[in-house]
């Protein structure tokens, strides 16, 4: 698919005028907590737009197009809800204040937005010189899987990268939040807040994510537009779905058997569309309404099967410690 320009223009330009409203929106007046129906109603809104762009991407290239931007899209936001729990653990690590997380999430968003960009870039333009990188991104995407089953269960953390630990000696920073405000001028000398710190967390951690997330889509379509647009509406309706689980991301227990079979089946679609390519025979090629259905069901099946559990857990717990009278 041949993507003009201006597309490419007016696609960015639409997606940072809404970044821009969303937060216009959200920080004017007294900061604030963000509301479960806050975050609902936006939710509804960012999925919704995500739907209005398939269709016109229907209309304009095909279904083909549109069901692999879909496909991209729904593997996209349902990696996304793994990075929730390492956001979690640097909201808490940093002590930001509840009235500050959604701008915190928004301006750390912006910056993966953009990193995640470059890195699609530089993919697209690798696996288009040296095909055989797709055995490599299928082979890498099994792999994870794997150890993603392995390791379920284990504790969570969250280490400081590279990047955040030169920010943290490069920049003074105050000692304590400042408001909202990024930088700050004490006694003559311009300083960095903690909330600069967390907004570089936020941001290279959710890059660190899209090492893996960013093969997984390449391996549905290997078009850099609905590579890139699939990212984009992943990444946008990402800070509202942050507070709408809230402590439902504790009960998700089946999600990482859930991510871990996307990504094999992903890496293993990569693997065999690759030796398609080169003339395997017996190699088959997986059609993206296939793929498209087998990702939503295991989403839909793993997180009713986890919401199931987790109400089945608590009523063994209830009946196990009944409440004293």
């Amino acid at each position: 698919m041949t993507v003009p320009v201006w597309a490419w223009i007016a696609v960015i330009g639409g997606l940072l005028v809404v970044l821009a409203v969303d937060l216009w929106i959200v920080d004017r007046g007294e900061a604030r907590e963000f509301s479960m129906r806050q975050a609902g109603y936006w939710v509804t809104f960012y999925v919704a737009l995500a739907a209005v762009f398939g269709v016109v991407l229907w209309i304009t290239f095909g279904g083909a197009k549109a069901g692999e931007f879909f496909a991209g899209y729904i593997t996209e936001y349902s990696l996304s809800v793994d990075n929730l729990f390492i956001f979690f653990i640097i909201m808490s690590r940093f002590a930001v204040p509840k009235v500050y997380q959604h701008k915190v999430l928004l301006v750390g968003i912006l910056m993966a937005l953009v990193m995640r960009g470059v890195f699609i870039a530089l993919g697209a333009a690798a696996l288009e010189r040296f095909s055989w990188l797709f055995y490599v991104f299928g082979a890498f995407l099994v792999y994870t899987a794997i150890n993603l089953v392995r390791h379920r269960g284990d504790e969570e953390e969250f280490n400081e990268n590279v990047l955040l630990r030169w920010v943290r000696k490069a920049f003074p920073t105050t000692e304590g939040y400042v408001g909202s405000k990024v930088t700050v001028k004490i006694d003559g000398r311009r300083m960095v807040t903690p909330m600069l710190i967390v907004m570089v967390a936020i941001g290279s951690t959710d890059l660190l994510f899209a090492l893996d997330s960013i093969p997984a889509i390449f391996g549905l379509t290997k078009d850099p537009f609905i590579v890139f647009t699939a990212n984009a509406f992943a990444l946008m309706g990402l800070r509202q779905l942050y507070f709408l689980l809230g402590g439902l991301l504790q009960r998700l227990v089946y999600i990482s058997y859930g991510l871990a079979f996307i990504l094999g089946f992903i890496g293993v679609k990569l693997i065999l569309e690759a030796l398609h390519t080169s003339h395997v025979s017996w190699a088959p090629e997986i059609p993206i309404w296939l793929s498209l259905t087998i990702i939503g069901a295991t989403m839909v099946i793993t997180t009713v099967a986890s919401l199931i559990k987790a109400r089945i857990d608590a009523r063994q717990g209830e009946e196990t410690h009944p409440e004293q009278v």
